[in-house]
């Protein structure tokens, strides 16, 4: 079997190794004791089968797994990042010392079920709207220390990444407004940092979604409008665009899959939802261990 191509990894993907040595010390601790019920050296093959429907992702992270337990371990994969999958199929096949392949066994399948849950979810939300321009994205709401990870998911499973950080985006929200005195003199105080980095601002109401528009930021993110002042701003938004101005519209607020669509058919640009990344509901992965070569 020849395993397929990994897609490339987005740039801020960088800390793989160190996310998996922490996993494996969480897991391992001062060693696998059960492990040792298996004579050392003993030569085994496995497979991890998905029981449900999924978009599967998550393998540079169980990559590294084995390669930090033991790098003479191989793994073939017959399903591609972000491809489906149907209840009980293959998506790993593995090679290596029984042992090693036991250590390994639980870390890495955390890391499959927990992204490909988070993909599967976001597929979802993406098929929901599906014939609309608006874009599904995610949001900071990730579980500690997996941002990075979630929000490749997110990539696999057909979403698009809000910043990543604090760092990359400057997004003025409803306390920095209470802050700075009001819309107007957040986007300026904004502006004024010349921090060469994407210029948001969330609005709560018309009013503020307008100051926004006027100061043509680059993303103008509504949040809980009713669908009436919804479509009210997307077509503001539109004839502000249509007049040389560059602002983007996302709608956020509390977005289930049942409200999706409705949501999108106003016009707007992205729609933001935490709950692909908060509310992860981990895909069923199982392994099964034989000994002995393939």
């Amino acid at each position: 079997m020849t395993a397929l191509p990994l897609p490339p990894l987005p740039a801020y993907v960088t800390n793989i190794a160190e996310v998996v040595r922490l996993a494996l010390a969480e897991d391992i601790g001062s060693g696998d004791v059960t492990a040792h019920l298996v004579a050392g050296g003993e030569p085994a093959h496995a497979r991890v089968i998905s029981r449900e429907r999924a978009i599967f992702c998550g393998r540079p992270w169980a990559e590294e797994v084995f390669r930090q337990i033991d790098p003479t371990i191989t793994l073939e994969w017959p399903v591609a990042e972000g491809g489906e999958v149907a209840e009980n199929d293959a998506v790993l096949h593995l090679k290596g010392p029984a042992r090693a392949l036991l250590t390994g066994e639980r870390s890495a399948l955390n890391f499959l079920q927990t992204l490909s849950g988070t993909a599967t979810r976001v597929r979802y939300y993406v098929a929901a709207v599906a014939g609309t321009a608006a874009r599904i994205v995610d949001t900071r709401k990730t579980l500690p220390g997996l941002r990075n990870a979630q929000k490749y998911a997110v990539l696999c499973g057909g979403g698009i990444n809000h910043r990543i950080g604090l760092y990359d985006g400057i997004l003025i929200k409803e306390n920095h407004i209470a802050a700075a005195g009001g819309i107007a003199a957040a986007i300026r105080a904004a502006r004024a940092l010349h921090a060469g980095v994407p210029l948001m601002t969330e609005a709560e109401n018309l009013q503020e979604a307008q100051a926004a528009l006027a100061a043509d930021v680059d993303l103008l993110l509504v949040d809980d409008f009713p669908l009436d002042e919804l479509r009210t701003a997307v077509e503001r938004t539109r004839a502000h665009r249509a007049n040389g101005g560059h602002t983007l519209i996302e709608y956020s607020g509390g977005t289930t899959l049942e409200r999706v669509r409705a949501i999108a058919e106003t016009g707007v640009d992205r729609i933001s939802i935490g709950a692909i990344t908060k509310h992860v509901h981990a895909v069923d992965l199982s392994m099964r261990l034989q000994k002995g070569e393939a």
